[in-house]
């Protein structure tokens, strides 16, 4: 089976930089896969494209260097399957707030008798390889996404489910959910996003985060998270345009211009 160089990386200690592809352009997945990213993430949870278009992008990924990922838009073990068969490499769940999410995910992840998963692997034996089912229970990567206060309480027994590789941080859920605004990490956000890196740590997975930009993506990884992604592809563009015009205009661009609040 190809080898997940994701996995690899992070085994050996390195920290990840990741993107993450919000609109359905298949040369968009594409460039972003060459672009130096160590993994490109194709979202179905607030991604501007369906199950259909998310296929062809998990194509485009693959076209490159980049490891293709997918968030799922929920739990449902028939998408996260569904994902998997098309190529993805590993997922990203939203909404794990239990340690019985998080068991369930993983089990919607794996093959009998580790777990649920239907086999019908189709595309994933094109970009996995022939032995594909024999091997992807270890190859596929399975990140829980900690984005709550319940998952916060119960952060400890979710990072000890079996099987579950690492979490990642959705920080403006977890903000809305401590009852604070979205932004940069502070105050009960930031020491939150503290604590969920050494947790996850200490327990043997990875701890990965989203960020607002390369910024903050710099302090996540001071603080210990391996796999970062400093933007996703819109908020990218949308600073990219801004600071050119304003370059062109004689000023500095604003922030409302430059859209520093998007992100997941």
């Amino acid at each position: 089976m190809r080898t997940n160089t994701l996995r690899e990386l992070l085994d050996s200690g390195a920290v990840a930089v990741g993107g993450w592809l919000s609109v359905d352009s298949r040369y968009l997945a594409e460039v972003l896969s060459y672009g130096g990213y160590d993994t490109v993430t194709v979202d179905l949870q607030h991604g501007m494209f369906g199950l259909g278009e998310a296929v062809h992008l998990l194509q485009a990924v693959s076209a490159g260097p980049a490891t293709p990922l997918a968030r799922c838009p929920s739990h449902d073990p028939a998408v996260i399957g569904k994902l998997l068969d098309a190529g993805a490499y590993g997922i990203i769940c939203p909404a794990v707030d239990s340690a019985a999410d998080a068991a369930a995910f993983v089990r919607a992840c794996r093959y009998p008798p580790s777990g649920i998963r239907s086999f019908g692997p189709s595309r994933g034996l094109l970009y996995g390889g022939a032995d594909y089912a024999e091997h992807a229970d270890e190859t596929v990567l399975t990140f829980a996404m900690i984005e709550s206060a319940a998952a916060l309480a119960d952060l400890e027994a979710i990072v000890a489910t079996p099987g579950l590789d690492g979490v990642y941080v959705g920080p403006n859920d977890l903000a809305l959910s401590l009852g604070v605004a979205p932004g940069a990490p502070t105050g009960v956000v930031l020491e939150a996003l503290e604590r969920i890196a050494a947790v996850a740590t200490a327990a043997g997975v990875w701890p990965g985060t989203f960020c607002a930009d390369a910024v903050v993506a710099r302090q996540m990884v001071e603080l210990g998270y391996r796999l970062v992604t400093p933007g996703n592809d819109i908020g990218i563009l949308r600073t990219a345009v801004a600071d050119r015009v304003a370059a062109v205009r004689g000023h500095r661009s604003t922030d409302a211009e430059r859209g520093d609040a998007t992100g997941y």
